[in-house]
């Protein structure tokens, strides 16, 4: 069994307050430590992906903050304290400096990864 800690998580996005963390974690999932300072709106680096929107599922933790989910059928709101499953089809928002843990299928979520990065660069 491995534990993991956001600091001996490697780095896979940073820069403009946003850093970004993520590890196999094994079984086919990744591991990620995220922080979004508020208002960052993912939706611009999820255009040209299907609904332009994150089709990845994950299952995570809000450590600290507040979010907007946007969906399909409409947003929803995240808080500290609460565990959340984010199905496909979302698009997040930082309403205030949000730190999350969550747990994602590798393949799915890598692709979606390398997309956000060739939108940025």
């Amino acid at each position: 069994m491995t534990g993991f800690t956001r600091e001996d998580t490697p780095v896979a996005m940073e820069g403009g307050g946003l850093d970004f963390r993520m590890q196999e974690a094994g079984g086919d999932l990744t591991v990620s430590f995220m922080h979004l300072p508020q208002g960052t709106d993912m939706a611009p680096a999820l255009k040209g992906l299907e609904g332009d929107m994150c089709q990845c599922p994950h299952w995570g933790y809000v450590l600290k903050g507040r979010l907007r989910m946007r969906t399909a059928s409409g947003d929803e709101f995240y808080e500290a304290g609460q565990a959340y499953y984010w199905g496909p089809g979302h698009a997040p928002e930082a309403l205030e400096d949000v730190d999350l843990v969550e747990f994602s299928p590798t393949a799915e979520f890598t692709a979606v990864i390398d997309h956000v990065k060739a939108q940025a660069g």
